[in-house]
């Protein structure tokens, strides 16, 4: 992973105007690759506080065929996913991580509200709750059109 002290991001801009981060962008900030890579963007961000990221799903996610053919729905773990994955671009974004990974050790009060459907792009959001010594606190929401469809304080120790 990338150092970036400061506020300014030293990525290649998006070609979308909404995105400050694109995918090439997001790949120099964390390890995770397709078929596992579950951020398509970042929104907004600032510095050791906050993130906003998005992730479209499409119609020919692979786990769609099995999750569940006859009423597709991703999967929670996927959605959870989502969110540790757009934390740990903060974390990247915010200090000096390089060479390090990051490796789960909580994920508390998880709650599905809303199915997230083929088509239906999360808005995937994170504030920095607390870090120190490489351990970091995270309360994450996963909006669907407006609406909170996941929330999880994911924690992480980055190694």
């Amino acid at each position: 992973m990338s150092n970036h002290s400061d506020n300014k991001i030293n990525l290649p801009k998006s070609e979308n105007s909404e995105l400050i981060i694109d995918y090439k962008g997001i790949t120099q900030l964390i390890p995770h690759r397709y078929p596992f890579l579950f951020v398509d963007g970042v929104c907004e961000y600032e510095k050791e506080k906050s993130i906003k990221g998005i992730k479209n799903f499409t119609y020919n996610e692979e786990f769609f065929q099995g999750h569940f053919p006859q009423e597709p729905v991703v999967p929670g773990v996927i959605q959870i996913e989502a969110l540790a994955q757009i934390s740990c671009i903060l974390v990247a974004l915010s200090f000096d991580v390089e060479g390090k990974r990051p490796a789960f050790t909580s994920i508390d009060g998880a709650k599905f509200k809303k199915p997230v459907r083929p088509g239906d792009t999360l808005i995937l959001t994170a504030t920095l709750e607390r870090y120190r010594r490489g351990f970091a606190v995270f309360n994450t929401k996963a909006l669907l059109r407006g609406e909170v469809a996941t929330e999880a304080v994911i924690k992480a120790a980055m190694i």
